[in-house]
């Protein structure tokens, strides 16, 4: 059986891109944060999805946000790069249910992650 390499931490999960962090994954968590939101009541609230502005992080939000809005979840995508808090405030100013931010922070360039905010 082949492992999982959608490994969260303490502030999200980052992953080689290309390697683990792929188009793939990158759909399977914004499925997985679509299921939560339906779960939790907060489909309707929206989901607020950011990116920075490394190698095809803007790709990587567009395909989270394709998804989760597949599944029901209206999507709030930045039309430009911003900060990791410019999203967090976001999730508060609109009352969102929630926001994926597409970063790795401080990882070195070849990395790439996904935030998950509430």
């Amino acid at each position: 059986m082949k492992e999982n390499p959608i490994k969260f931490g303490t502030d999200g999960w980052r992953a080689i891109i290309a390697k683990e962090f792929t188009f793939d994954n990158v759909r399977i968590c914004a499925r997985a944060v679509a299921a939560y939101l339906k779960e939790a009541g907060l489909a309707e609230r929206g989901l607020i999805i950011g990116y920075d502005t490394r190698f095809a992080s803007e790709d990587f939000a567009a395909a989270a946000a394709e998804t989760a809005a597949a599944y029901g979840i209206k999507t709030f995508l930045s039309p430009v790069s911003v900060p990791t808090p410019v999203v967090s405030y976001g999730v508060t100013a609109k009352q969102a249910g929630g926001a994926i931010m597409i970063t790795a922070s401080h990882n070195p360039a070849a990395w790439n992650g996904l935030k998950l905010k509430s």
